[in-house]
C-alpha cells in the first residue's frame, strides 16, 4: 500500500529539467524552427528577448484519460489485497472492510485535477563555431522530461555533455 501511494502521488509530480543539445544548423535559424515547433504543440510564447535570443513558452497540458482510469484500477487492486488480509485478521468486519474499496477512485481524480497544469518550457540559444568553421547552435533548454524527448525525437540535437 505504501508502494502503491507513492506510485499515484509520482504520477502527478513535476519532471523539468534543464539540458544543453548542440545543432548543427546556424542560431536564427533554428530559432525560428523551435518557435514554429512549440506552436505547433499548442505552447503561447510568453517572454521573448532578442538580446539573448531567449524565449520561453506556456502551454497547458492534460491529464490522460489512461492514466487515470489505470491508476484507479491500480488503487482498487491495492485496496482488494489490504481488504482480503484485514478480513482474515478481523474476519468479523469484513463487509466494512470492503467499504475500503469505493476509495479506489480517488486515485483517478487525485491525477486528473493535479496533471491538467501549465507547462513552462525555456530555451536560449548561442552560436558556436567549430575548428571546420562550419556554424552551429547551442541550445539550453529547461521543460518536462517528456518535452525534452520529444524535441530530441524531432530535431537532430545531439548532448552538449
Amino acid at each position: 500500500m505504501v508502494g502503491l501511494f507513492f506510485f499515484i502521488r509520482a504520477s502527478v509530480k513535476d519532471r523539468t529539467e534543464q539540458v544543453q543539445l548542440i545543432s548543427e544548423v546556424p542560431k536564427t535559424s533554428l530559432l525560428q524552427q523551435l518557435k514554429t515547433y512549440f506552436t505547433q504543440r499548442s505552447y503561447d510564447v510568453t517572454e521573448s528577448n532578442g538580446e539573448q535570443d531567449s524565449i520561453t513558452f506556456e502551454g497547458l497540458v492534460r491529464p490522460s484519460w489512461f492514466l487515470a482510469i489505470f491508476l484507479t484500477i491500480l488503487a482498487a487492486s491495492g485496496m482488494l489485497c489490504l481488504v482480503l488480509v484485514l478480513s482474515f485478521v478481523y474476519p468479523p468486519l469484513t463487509p466494512l472492510f470492503f467499504a475500503l474499496e469505493l476509495l479506489s477512485p480517488l486515485a483517478g481524480i487525485f491525477y486528473w485535477q493535479k496533471a491538467g497544469r501549465m507547462e513552462t518550457v525555456s530555451l536560449s540559444l548561442e552560436s558556436l563555431t567549430t575548428e571546420g568553421s562550419e556554424e552551429g547552435s547551442l541550445l539550453t533548454l529547461t521543460a518536462h522530461r517528456d518535452e525534452v524527448i520529444q524535441l530530441r525525437q524531432n530535431f537532430p540535437l545531439k548532448s552538449a555533455n
